[in-house]
């Protein structure tokens, strides 16, 4: 039971880093001006990116480092996820296999 609170809190915190990263992006949409719509974006994405280091910072407080930061290659997930659906960005064959190659040997450093 332990062990599947961790796997919950580590990917809420990945997907926390990668929603913060999109809405980066999102912030940029109309060009690197410093705008209503820029900072809204930023402080948003900027929330979500505090929130998921503060989870993984607590994690931390658990898990030995070793084995959290190499979990934090699922934002790679998430982000593949957030541009498919959201950005409309084209998910190719190739990013797939990087990103599958990514996660497995994160897993094999923590087995």
């Amino acid at each position: 039971m332990v062990t599947i609170k961790w796997i919950l809190v580590v990917a809420l915190f990945t997907l926390f880093g990668a929603i913060g990263g999109y809405f980066f992006k999102k912030a940029t949409t109309h060009g690197f001006a410093l705008n209503g719509f820029f900072i809204k974006h930023l402080f948003i994405g900027g929330s979500f990116y505090g929130a998921g280091a503060i989870l993984n910072i607590i994690t931390l407080n658990y898990l030995p480092y070793t084995i959290v930061f190499p979990l934090t290659s699922i934002t790679y997930v998430w982000t593949l996820l957030l541009s498919y659906f959201f950005l409309q960005e084209i998910i190719t064959f190739k990013k797939v296999i990087g990103v599958t190659f990514i996660i497995a040997g994160s897993f094999l450093l923590i087995l």
